[in-house]
This record gives C-alpha cells, sequence and structure tokens, in this order.
C-alpha cells in the first residue's frame, strides 16, 4: 500500500478526532461555565449535587465513562437503546471535560478580589454588570492558560474514542498493524503533533492579546 493511499486514509479518520474536538469545546465549556456557577451555587443540594459530579468525572476515568455511556443503555433497556458510537463518545467527552472546565472557571471567578465587586456595588452597578464589566474580564485572563492545557489533552484524548470502536485515527492505524505494517501507527502521531502545533499558536496569540489586562 502506497504512502500516499496511507495518508489519505488516516486523514480520513483524523477527521473523526477533530468533529469529536469541536463538539466536546463547543458544548463542554457553556457547560462547564454553569456547572461551576451550581458548585458556588449558596443553594446546598445544588452545590452537593454538581460538586458531586464533578468528583466523579475527575475521579473515574474516561475510558470507563466511554464504556457507560455507550454500553449500559444497550445493558439496562435493550440493544435498542444503544446510542451511536460517535453520539456516545461525544457525549462522555463533553460530560467528561465540563468537570474540569467547571474547576478552572470556579477557580478564575473566585480568584477575583472580593474588593473589586464590592466597588462595582458601590459605583450602582447591577450583578450582570460587574459579572460581565468588571468579573468576566479577569477570569478570561486567569484561565486561558490551564483551559489551554485542558484544549491540548482534549486534542490527544480523542483518540480513546476507539475504545467503543469509533474508527478515529489510531485505530485505522492499527488495522494498517493488522496487516503488518507499522509505521502507519507512528506516523498517526504526526497528524497530532501538527494540530497541537496549531492550536499551540492560535492559544498562543489570545494570550498575547489578552495583556493588555494586567492582573
Amino acid at each position: 500500500m502506497s504512502f500516499q493511499t496511507v495518508t489519505t486514509m488516516l486523514l480520513e479518520s483524523f477527521g473523526l478526532n477533530c468533529q469529536l474536538f469541536l463538539v466536546t469545546l463547543v458544548l463542554s465549556l457553556p457547560l462547564g461555565l454553569v456547572v461551576s456557577f451550581g458548585s458556588m451555587s449558596r443553594f446546598k443540594p445544588l452545590c452537593w449535587l454538581t460538586r458531586f459530579y464533578v468528583y466523579i468525572m475527575r475521579s473515574t476515568p474516561l475510558m470507563l465513562q466511554l464504556a457507560i455511556v455507550y454500553y449500559l443503555p444497550g445493558i439496562a433497556f435493550g440493544p435498542q437503546y444503544n446510542l451511536p458510537k460517535m453520539t456516545a463518545a461525544a457525549l462522555a467527552f463533553v460530560l467528561n471535560y465540563a468537570a474540569y472546565f467547571s474547576e478552572i472557571f470556579r477557580g478564575g471567578i473566585q480568584g477575583v478580589p472580593v474588593g473589586q465587586r464590592e466597588a462595582g456595588q458601590v459605583l450602582g452597578m447591577t450583578k450582570s454588570q460587574i459579572f460581565f464589566k468588571v468579573t468576566l474580564l479577569q477570569v478570561v485572563k486567569r484561565i486561558v492558560p490551564p483551559i489551554g492545557n485542558e484544549i491540548i489533552t482534549l486534542v490527544k484524548d480523542t483518540s480513546l474514542a476507539n475504545f467503543i470502536m469509533v474508527k478515529e485515527i489510531i485505530a485505522m492505524a492499527k488495522d494498517f498493524g493488522n496487516r503488518a505494517m507499522i509505521w502507519p501507527l507512528f506516523y498517526a502521531g504526526v497528524f497530532f503533533l501538527v494540530f497541537n502545533g496549531v492550536v499551540t499558536v492560535l492559544l498562543s496569540r489570545t494570550e498575547k492579546k489578552l495583556d493588555y489586562f494586567k492582573v
């Protein structure tokens, strides 16, 4: 099999990694923000529930969560209730990364000095104005580096989807291995290196654009 053919097949499979990455990022960031509000809520049942959710997601392997989301509905209610593989993978990834992002958001929000919020109240600003015009600006600056680390980890973690038989790039590379072709497995790493290189550059530029706001 030619190098061009292998490259084309790996590139097509890597498209699934990219889809999973984008869906997870788009959905888990806002969900993580919502969860962070719940974990900071003064309503204790909501606070306990969200913190228990975060604890479960952060304390169990993502691979196990993939297995639960994909296999458990079929085991509990019958095979007809099994989710499609990509849907199950996306759901598990979103739930997992939302928990991690929520802790980053919570740390960023709680890291803003209380005095600045009090100053906004003195100036007659509403709670929403204080959040969006005072707190959020500082939170964004604080959370970009840790969120950037999670985003880079997410790129690599998409390969775990092959555990539930999603035909992403690592699964495709393993198929070549079954044909006594080992080099495509190492070649697959190049795709992750290039993608993460682009992500790293974008994150670096984002941090530089936020340098105007010192915290």
